[in-house]
């Protein structure tokens, strides 16, 4: 499974802001990961699923993590959030497992 690009660093241990949709595709997954790393200063990819058990109504990924670099401006943000709420209308509401507030709180 494709997790993104890779880099170093302590920070990057822990991606900062983490979110998933329990019905989206693996494949649909891939495509918004792959949208987003085509944003300025922006970096995504797929978090494993943890799920024990295999469930055909579930996805088979564990979510989505994205990271905004020190080049993200204010449309890269803009764009994130419209790409988010294009496949948020098709698939259903996504979940913040992990903010970025609660990362930098650390």
């Amino acid at each position: 499974m494709a997790t993104g690009k890779q880099s170093s660093g302590a920070q990057d241990a822990q991606p900062p802001y983490q979110i998933r949709c329990t019905h989206l595709p693996l494949g649909v997954y891939r495509e918004i990961a792959a949208h987003l790393r085509q944003v300025t200063g922006v970096e995504a990819g797929l978090l494993p699923q943890t799920s024990q058990d295999f469930d055909y109504l579930k996805s088979q990924a564990g979510g989505l993590w994205i990271r905004y670099k020190p080049e993200a401006d204010d449309a890269s943000h803009l764009r994130v959030e419209q790409v988010l709420a294009y496949y948020g209308d098709r698939y259903g509401d996504w979940d913040v497992i992990k903010s970025q507030a609660a990362v930098e709180r650390k």
